[in-house]
C-alpha cells in the first residue's frame, strides 16, 4: 500500500525528527505518518523510502532465528552425492571449500567459505542481537555500529548467488552423474529464503528512526 506524504521546502529552524530525505534528489518528507503495511516513494523521483510494518522486530527475530537453525542443519549433513560408473561421491557444505584449499587454492576458498556461510551467519547474528535490544527498548552503545556494519555486509553476503549456481550446475552434471540431494541442500535452500526475508524485514529508516529515540 502506497501514502501520500507531507514534503518541506524549507527546513531551516524545524524539528526534523520523523522527516527522511530522499537518497536521489534530497527531498524531505515525513515518513512518521506511514500506518501498518503501507510503503513511501518520492513523490518527486520516485525512490523508495520506507514500509513501516508494526510488527517488524518480532518478524525478523523469527526469520533470523529460523535461518540460523537451517544454517546449522545445512553445515552438519551431506549437500548432494554424486553416482557414476559405480562410484559414489558425497558433499558436505563446508567441503565446498576445503575441496578448494585442497585443490591449492586457499584464497578462493576462503571467499567462498566467508561469503556462503561465516558473512551470513554474522550478519543474521547481528541483526538478532540488534532486533532483541529494540524488542526491549534497550539503549545500547553498540546499536549505531551494529547498523552500519549489518548494512555494510549484507552487500557481501552470496547466498542467493551460490544457491542460485548450484542449480545451475545441476542442470549440467546431471547429465554426466547421477545427483541426490541432501537434506544439507533443502536446509540451505530455506536458509536462502529466511535469509533474504530477514534483509528484507530490516527497514533502513525505520531502525534507524527507532535507535535515535532510544538514544535520545
Amino acid at each position: 500500500m502506497e501514502c501520500c506524504l507531507k514534503t518541506i521546502k524549507n527546513a531551516t529552524d524545524m524539528n526534523l525528527e520523523g522527516f527522511l530525505a530522499c537518497p536521489s534528489c534530497d527531498v524531505l518528507f515525513d515518513i512518521s505518518t506511514l500506518e501498518d503495511g503501507e510503503s513511501a516513494h518520492c513523490s518527486r523521483c520516485g525512490h523508495f523510502l520506507s514500509t513501516y510494518r508494526a510488527d517488524a522486530t518480532q518478524r525478523v527475530i523469527a526469520y533470523t532465528s529460523s535461518a540460523l537453525m537451517l544454517l546449522a542443519l545445512a553445515c552438519s549433513y551431506p549437500f548432494m552425492s554424486f553416482k557414476a560408473s559405480g562410484l559414489e561421491s558425497v558433499m558436505t557444505l563446508p567441503q565446498t571449500a576445503l575441496n578448494l584449499w585442497h585443490y591449492g587454492m586457499p584464497g578462493l576458498a576462503f571467499l567462498v567459505a566467508a561469503f556462503i556461510i561465516f558473512i551470513p551467519a554474522l550478519v543474521l547474528v547481528l541483526m538478532l542481537a540488534l532486533n532483541v535490544a529494540l524488542l526491549f527498548e534497550r539503549d545500547c552503545d553498540w546499536l549505531r555500529p551494529v547498523g552500519r556494519l549489518i548494512y555494510w555486509l549484507q552487500n557481501w553476503s552470496m547466498v542467493e548467488v551460490f544457491f542460485i549456481g548450484v542449480l545451475v550446475s545441476l542442470v549440467k552434471i546431471g547429465h554426466m552423474a547421477t545427483v541426490i540431494m541432501g537434506l544439507s541442500f533443502w536446509a540451505y535452500a530455506l536458509f536462502s529464503l529466511f535469509f533474504v526475508l530477514s534483509l528484507a524485514g530490516l527497514d533502513r529508516a525505520q531502525y534507524w528512526q527507532r535507535i535515535e529515540a532510544l538514544q535520545s
